[in-house]
């Protein structure tokens, strides 16, 4: 006897959050915050020798009086683009407190942070936009947790935005779910963990005097010799950091992250930030159609 599915099986229907998207005010005030993030990161390749422009410390107040009115901007560019309410922003509320949470647990540790982890699958589920928010956010109330509070903090701010906007810029958003997904987000937490040690290395690099002259930053040299000096520099003095720091967002991803990818999906469709996409089967009749019925064999 052949058995029939009945039509309001979920077999006919997967239903599945999509990531928060990014409209045209939202695209601009990104594009506006990450170019003034390249300037306060990069400048110092670039500026002349004997330029004032080289005391790259004394940068970090006006990068975070800046960042902050951009930060708000990006939230309310993406809230006007997608129509979400407060519920988006308790939300992230909680995530950048589980984040800041989190990230004393494997401090000084050879680079073991797991907050890393929660940003590459918040960003995943949030999407760029409130992604970038989310990181930015999450490493300044780390900051105030830890006493972390010091020059180079608005230029964490900006790294750890980065990283979690990149998760939400990932392709398939609506198609790829499963271990795909989870092998994804992995290899993209491996590479990222990487970039951002190197980002911030960048900020190091220019400001921290007496290193050997092999790897350090000299004002006014020509740049491609500079850009050898400072992958010196990272060989010498971060690359243990950021593989430690690359491994265990691996590890959790690949263990925890279709757990954790589930609940934030849940609380993404119950908060309502986005009508979830449903996959119709095509053998389903349209609406008040009397299913098809295959002949019965006995």
């Amino acid at each position: 006897m052949t058995r029939t599915t009945p039509p309001d099986s979920p077999v006919h229907a997967v239903r599945a959050v999509r990531a928060v998207r990014l409209g045209p005010r939202s695209v601009v005030a990104l594009a506006l915050v990450s170019a003034v993030g390249v300037v306060f990161f990069g400048w110092p390749l670039l500026a002349d020798s004997g330029s004032e422009l080289t005391a790259h410390a004394g940068d970090a107040p006006w990068l975070f009086g800046a960042l902050l009115p951009l930060l708000v901007a990006v939230v309310v560019a993406t809230v006007a683009d997608s129509g979400m309410d407060a519920k988006a922003v308790a939300m992230l509320g909680v995530l950048a407190a589980v984040g800041a949470a989190l990230r004393p647990i494997g401090a000084g540790t050879a680079g073991l942070e797991p907050m890393f982890f929660l940003m590459v699958l918040s960003g995943r589920v949030l999407g760029p936009g409130f992604g970038f928010v989310l990181g930015a956010v999450t490493m300044f109330a780390s900051a105030l947790l830890t006493g972390g509070v010091g020059p180079w903090m608005p230029f964490q701010m900006l790294a750890m935005g980065w990283f979690t906007m990149g998760a939400g810029l990932l392709p398939g958003q609506d198609r790829i779910r499963g271990r795909l997904e989870l092998a994804m987000l992995a290899a993209y937490g491996a590479v990222a963990a990487f970039a951002y040690g190197t980002i911030m290395n960048l900020y190091g690099w220019t400001i921290v005097p007496g290193m050997a002259s092999g790897i350090s930053f000299q004002e006014g040299a020509p740049l491609h010799e500079n850009l050898v000096r400072f992958l010196a520099y990272c060989a010498a003095t971060s690359l243990g950091w950021d593989l430690g720091r690359a491994v265990l967002t691996v590890v959790l991803t690949l263990t925890l992250g279709a757990t954790l990818l589930r609940a934030l999906r849940r609380a993404t469709r119950r908060a309502a930030f986005e009508a979830p996409v449903t996959f119709e089967d095509p053998d389903r009749p349209p609406p008040g159609e009397a299913p098809h019925r295959p002949h019965v064999l006995h």
